[in-house]
């Protein structure tokens, strides 16, 4: 017997489940973790764990609802294993096309019973099979009578949410912002053209049968699926190239970097924003990589040293904190701030659950805070890129209208750095809001500011 062979992976699904859904840890770091420690799974098991757990973490608002059609205890009443278990085979029965249903109710049934619930096992049979057999006549909320209960349920995020973003952008936008978070998507990396080209690290990377795609956006990107580990690919380890959103290669091509130039980047971890600006200097100028946390600037160290950047360092800095001997020293500062992070829902299906109204505004402050700190190591006449990875005004059109009221700063048109591609009615005010569904991105949010 091999080792996968004594391994359950639904029972495996469900404690990475119970961590995420029922202890509020994050979903990538636990899943990253679990697939670590059984990396002599076959690569199909590995794959249908990771399928399991991300689609019913995405999908869990939608199944509950499902659930409680059929279930006079409401799911908010029983108990976590019991739901989370029907969770993961209501996932199966509407969404894995290749598991047969029967399997899917079958196992759910044993794992309830080796996990001490014997007494439930029915429960969780008849409630499965009921589901099964009238999985194609669920109704779900009108979307013209409740707009906002449809799309809340039909996309699984908190109505608070859909409510915001209905009276932000309307209705249409919203249901396509929430369409593209679910869709499948590819790895985007960025080429680091210090070691090689992106023709060559293409053809590398199909000669390893990844699928490669071009970026959308930016030469140096492109967007690659169908490997098995990403740190096991030769090009990865010898630094050909780093993930990196599109949306974020925007933040150092926005700065119009320049040989010389010294730049801070203040919120750096993990360090992709940094990497690219030394990249874009030529093994000329510096930047200094900063971030709250040892950990954080060990995985940017750890880059660094992967990627061969030499004009770079990373240090552990609060940026609440004035650093005195950084004030009017840099050419450029970038300011990738602490965010609600609403617009990468669909590679962080969890965060959707964890943000509050109040966290918001908890956010907004904490970015105003910095700002009014990090403003002050730019030179006259220097340049400062604020950018956010959310969809939320608050934290975005609201806070650089603040930022220039306050600060000797104004805004300076995007157009002469990105992909005409992505220009609107702001880039050439100096800000671009990224909304996925309309552009194949990220959620992301972008502004240059010059200093008076």
């Amino acid at each position: 017997m091999t080792k996968s062979q004594v391994v359950n992976i639904r029972e495996l699904a469900l404690q990475i489940l119970l961590k995420v859904l029922e202890d509020g840890e994050y979903s990538s770091r636990v899943l990253s973790e679990v697939l670590k420690i059984y990396q002599y799974l076959e690569k199909q098991e590995r794959a249908f764990l990771s399928r399991l757990c991300e689609g019913t973490i995405e999908r869990v608002i939608e199944l509950d609802y499902i659930i409680n059609q059929y279930s006079k205890v409401k799911t908010n009443k029983m108990k976590p294993i019991i739901r989370n278990i029907l969770r993961m085979g209501v996932y199966q029965i509407k969404y894995m096309s290749n598991v047969p249903s029967s399997a899917a109710c079958n196992e759910s049934v044993k794992i309830a019973r080796k996990k001490g619930f014997l007494g439930l096992a029915g429960f969780v049979n008849g409630i499965l099979r009921n589901i099964d057999r009238n999985i194609d006549k669920i109704a779900y909320p009108d979307s013209k009578k409740d707009p906002v209960s449809y799309l809340s349920i039909t996309y699984s995020i908190p109505n608070w949410i859909v409510e915001m973003w209905i009276k932000e952008y309307g209705m249409e936008i919203t249901e396509k912002m929430l369409l593209a978070s679910m869709k499948e998507r590819f790895t985007s990396i960025r080429c680091n053209t210090e070691k090689t080209t992106v023709e060559e690290l293409k053809n590398v990377l199909e000669g390893l049968q990844v699928k490669v795609e071009s970026g959308k956006y930016v030469e140096e990107a492109l967007g690659i699926s169908s490997y098995n580990y990403l740190s096991d690919l030769q090009p990865f380890k010898d630094g050909w190239f780093t993930v990196q959103d599109e949306s974020s290669m925007l933040v150092a091509l926005s700065a119009g970097i320049k040989n010389g130039d010294k730049i801070i980047d203040v919120c750096s971890a993990p360090g992709g924003k940094s990497l690219h600006a030394a990249q874009l200097l030529r093994k000329t100028g510096y930047v200094s990589a900063r971030d709250l946390t040892g950990n954080k600037v060990l995985r940017i160290k750890e880059n660094i040293e992967r990627l061969g950047m030499e004009n770079i360092d990373a240090k552990v800095f609060d940026a609440r904190e004035l650093d005195e001997e950084s004030v009017g020293t840099a050419d450029i500062v970038i300011a990738d701030l602490p965010c609600s992070g609403l617009g990468v829902i669909g590679k962080k299906n969890d965060i959707k659950y964890k943000v509050t109204k109040e966290s918001i505004e908890d956010l907004v402050k904490l970015q105003r805070e910095i700002l009014s700190v990090v403003q002050a190591y730019v030179k006259e006449k220097g340049v400062l890129i604020y950018s956010t990875c959310t969809v939320n005004k608050k934290e975005n059109e609201d806070n650089i209208e603040w930022f220039a009221k306050e600060y000797g700063f104004e805004l300076e048109s995007l157009e002469p750095y990105i992909s005409p591609k992505l220009w609107n009615e702001t880039t050439q005010k100096g800000y671009l809001q990224l909304i996925p569904g309309l552009v194949d991105t990220d959620g992301f949010f972008l502004a240059r500011f010059r200093k008076k």
